[in-house]
């Protein structure tokens, strides 16, 4: 693919979506921290009804200090691999009470260092808290760069490099959001909705093609047989 088709793809994505942001619902960073660290293997949606009961109680790393294991897990019990996220969340408040004054730091090495935060998390709260032009690349960022040949790799940190390197620099801070969303939503792992796909002029999905014709041709014969 090249650059002129990038640019396109994202001022296509940017008119649609001009301020693009995540969907879990947040107010601080360390709000977003606990919703992403919850949102492994579980949906947004999920994690917004926990987080709905959980922050006007405890929205800080000594308030959750305070609820202790048992009290977190009543909040989160209904979110999957709850009972690792509670003890990594409580480790972590611990951490960011002991070491950052109770923040959230503002710095990778510092982000990865929590438990329960690995490289795609730490990226989450760079680019949505801090709003530093990172990727962080999830199984649907993952999937449209391979699919669309936007900017193909064979592993999650190596799609991430690439584009990085290749999405045009006045796209980077929101890039992360329209390529999550546009997999969440379009570009999806089943039966992609190409035929409804803003962007499928510039796409290089082969399959996407092939079905796309085939269809037509089934329309026409249709027609022509009415």
């Amino acid at each position: 693919m090249n650059a002129g088709k990038r640019r396109r793809i994202f001022e296509r994505l940017r008119a649609a979506n001009p301020h693009p942001t995540t969907e879990l619902n947040y107010r601080t960073p360390f709000e977003l921290l606990v919703a992403v660290i919850l949102s492994a293997q579980a949906t947004d949606k999920g994690v917004n009804k926990a987080t709905a009961l959980l922050f006007p109680v405890a929205n800080t790393p000594q308030a959750i200090l305070d609820l202790g294991l048992d009290g977190l897990k009543r909040y989160i019990r209904t979110i999957g691999l709850y009972n690792s996220k509670t003890e990594n969340i409580i480790k972590t408040c611990r951490i960011l009470v002991e070491q950052h004054g109770g923040k959230v730091p503002h710095d990778r090495a510092a982000l990865e260092a929590l438990p329960g935060v690995g490289r795609k998390t730490a990226n989450v709260i760079l680019n949505t808290a801090f709003g530093e032009p990172t990727m962080a690349v999830d199984t649907h960022i993952f999937r449209v760069a391979n699919r669309t040949r936007l900017a193909p790799g064979k592993t999650p940190l190596a799609v991430e490099k690439k584009l990085l390197k290749v999405v045009p620099p006045e796209f980077l801070k929101d890039a992360h959001h329209w390529l999550i969303l546009h997999g969440r939503y379009v570009c999806t792992a089943r039966s992609p909705k190409c035929p409804e796909c803003l962007i499928r002029d510039l796409c290089e999905y082969k399959g996407k093609t092939e079905r796309q014709e085939a269809g037509s041709k089934r329309q026409v014969k249709t027609a022509s047989a009415g």
